[in-house]
């Protein structure tokens, strides 16, 4: 076989798994291997997977089906090419992917990639022995070992990066498959998100954006061996020299607590932005979700976390027509919209996920009546959406630029503190820069800002 020299990876999914890619990618740069720009020309093919959405699945074989040809083309020319299943599809579906797509080389848990190298040494040696795939599937929940064993940053980052600092969850909502991929929660230690963000930084990140299934659940160990929470660690990481920015998703509200409230009035460097699901404004529902709050206890925390920094925006996640939702319950969720007025938001119809709680209750919920209760709840997020964006125009933000590119112009792209998308035409690199520009347009999904500094 041909010696092994580069690899491609190909994420689906949520900002975790973009961040274990960024991860995958420096385990694979450890061992030698240089990314590749084209699937065609990598002798290693990854796949990060996704299992949150409906037809994850579908997805992935499908993806699967187009890179066997791609390796069916390899095989003529003589070359070698490592399949690689990777993610919560993998965890979940196991031994099925090699079932329907023998081809595939490996096939590694959301919790197991650390074990990559290992595994692909394993398929080297039974190749060159001309053996049959064997304890080639790895799924052991082990964070901590994850965590432990993954190599420091080697390639370049973003200006904004993200750190994951906790895995899993214990909440078991009852449409969630969360618990069921990423297993029990984990918190890694503060000294470790400390050294990561400092090296981050070093490679030229400006924003931290921390991560976790809930991450406001974080309970990691100090160097006193005092457990911190999540507030407790936004203070440490804003002392960290050349951190322009910190964020944090994604929050569950059950876990919001005091440190975190002060965090956002205290560390200059945290966000006015929180994205805070709250899938939907009836108690009836949240109680069937296993969501263990109520619309009210929500409301207190959007008016709490008011008091500490009166210039909050909210993002928020809702799910339409799940089993048992009456009309009156969804214009509980309306009603809630119009009393948060939401700055950002993601919306969907329910869809039930294999292996879930919820997976088999009964929806007599016509397929009609959600996509027209979608529409009305898209349509109401989209107003405050517009109406927060128009409130800018014609006043000062101050913008972080993240990248520059040329389409028909050239333009640099940054965020506001608001996670609002800015641009700026015909404009000289930004990259990098932080700038207080003034706002010319306003649009649904973004702003435009004068080039005049």
């Amino acid at each position: 076989m041909q010696k092994i020299k580069n690899f491609y990876i190909k994420t689906f999914g949520c900002q975790m798994n973009v961040y274990d890619s960024q991860k995958i990618a420096d385990i694979f740069i450890k061992m030698g291997y240089k990314p590749s720009i084209s699937q065609f020309s990598a002798d290693i093919i990854l796949i990060n997977t996704c299992h949150i959405r409906e037809k994850a699945k579908q997805k992935l074989y499908s993806e699967l089906g187009k890179i066997y040809k791609i390796k069916k083309k390899r095989i003529l020319k003589n070359k070698t090419t490592f399949i690689v299943v990777a993610g919560c599809v993998a965890q979940a579906e196991g031994n099925e992917i090699f079932n329907r797509a023998q081809f595939v080389d490996l096939v590694v848990g959301s919790q197991s990639i650390q074990k990559i190298p290992q595994l692909i040494k394993k398929q080297i040696l039974n190749i060159k022995k001309n053996k049959i795939q064997e304890n080639l599937l790895n799924l052991d929940f082990t964070p901590k070992a994850k965590f432990d064993n993954l190599p420091k940053t080697k390639i370049f980052n973003q200006i904004s990066s993200y750190l994951t600092i906790q895995e899993g969850c214990d909440k078991f909502c009852k449409f969630c498959v969360v618990p069921y991929t990423r297993g029990p929660e984990y918190s890694r230690p503060v000294i470790d998100i400390i050294k990561e963000a400092k090296n981050l930084i070093i490679k030229g990140t400006k924003e931290i954006i921390v991560l976790g299934q809930n991450v406001n659940a974080y309970h990691g160990k100090g160097l006193n061996k005092k457990e911190y929470n999540l507030g407790q660690l936004i203070y440490e990481l804003g002392n960290i020299r050349g951190l322009e920015r910190i964020r944090y998703m994604t929050a569950h509200p059950k876990d919001m607590h005091d440190d975190l409230y002060k965090a956002h009035r205290d560390v200059k460097q945290l966000m006015p932005f929180l994205h805070l699901p709250v899938q939907s404004g009836s108690n009836k529902i949240l109680k069937a979700m296993n969501r263990n709050y109520t619309r009210e206890e929500y409301i207190k925390i959007i008016e709490k976390i008011k008091y500490y920094k009166p210039n909050m925006a909210f993002s928020s996640d809702f799910i339409v027509g799940y089993p048992g939702e009456t009309n009156n319950d969804f214009v509980d969720t309306l009603n809630l919209i119009d009393l948060v007025q939401y700055s950002q938001s993601f919306s969907f119809i329910y869809s039930p996920r294999p292996g879930t709680p919820a997976y088999g209750l009964k929806n007599n919920i016509k397929d009609s009546i959600k996509r027209k209760r979608l529409q009305i709840l898209q349509e109401k997020l989209k107003f405050y959406q517009e109406k927060f964006n128009g409130n800018f125009l014609k006043k000062s933000l101050p913008i972080l630029f993240t990248n520059f590119i040329k389409k028909e112009k050239y333009q640099s792209l940054g965020y506001s503190p608001y996670m609002q998308l800015v641009r700026i035409e015909k404009t000289k690199n930004l990259k990098g820069k932080i700038r207080s520009l003034k706002i010319k347009k306003a649009f649904y999904k973004s702003l435009e800002a004068s080039n005049i500094f």
